[in-house]
């Protein structure tokens, strides 16, 4: 399987690229993965609201350009489906035993989604209400499509080293 992330604009907290590059280790036992960042739209503090449509606009595109029409595209959005842990592990293992085995997840920047990314997904995911810095979704979605492979087989999510043998709490990806 392959799995990639697009995400708007570069990561630069030191703790949040060696949290993505631990999870992108552990993941390369069991997928191709791969963040792709895009840049991101330099605005104004406050914009228009026809301002905020043209960032979301170019920063799509930039997004567009990067999938594949083979590729099942999961856009994170406020608005998406919540879903359990086990939930999302159990839908991304239908979806390889069905043949979609390219999948995208996007996460776009401070503005969101344009509408023409969203019409792009084939599914919609939320981590909840929260706000979120995209930059700490990434890690936060890497982390869970590694609890969605080790739940898959039935394994903890913890490493070797860790003190926890098995699952402790139960994560919602909403």
């Amino acid at each position: 399987m392959n799995i990639k992330i697009i995400g708007v604009g570069k990561i630069k907290e030191k703790y949040l690229k060696q949290g993505i590059a631990e999870y992108a280790k552990r993941l390369s036992k069991f997928c191709k993965f791969e963040v792709v960042e895009v840049p991101d739209e330099k605005a104004p503090e406050k914009l228009s609201p026809s301002e905020m449509a043209s960032v979301k606009q170019k920063e799509g595109e930039r997004i567009l350009a990067r999938i594949k029409e083979r590729e099942y595209v999961y856009a994170l959005a406020i608005e998406g489906k919540q879903r359990a842990s086990e939930e999302f592990a159990e839908e991304l293992d239908r979806l390889a035993t069905y043949g979609k085995s390219d999948i995208t997840f996007v996460i776009g920047g401070s503005l969101g989604l344009s509408p023409e990314v969203m019409q792009r997904s084939d599914a919609q995911i939320s981590f909840g209400k929260l706000t979120l810095p995209h930059q700490l979704m990434r890690l936060v979605l890497t982390e869970q499509i590694y609890r969605c492979y080790m739940i898959n087989a039935a394994r903890p999510t913890t490493s070797e080293e860790g003190t926890s043998k098995h699952l402790v709490v139960r994560c919602f990806f909403m």
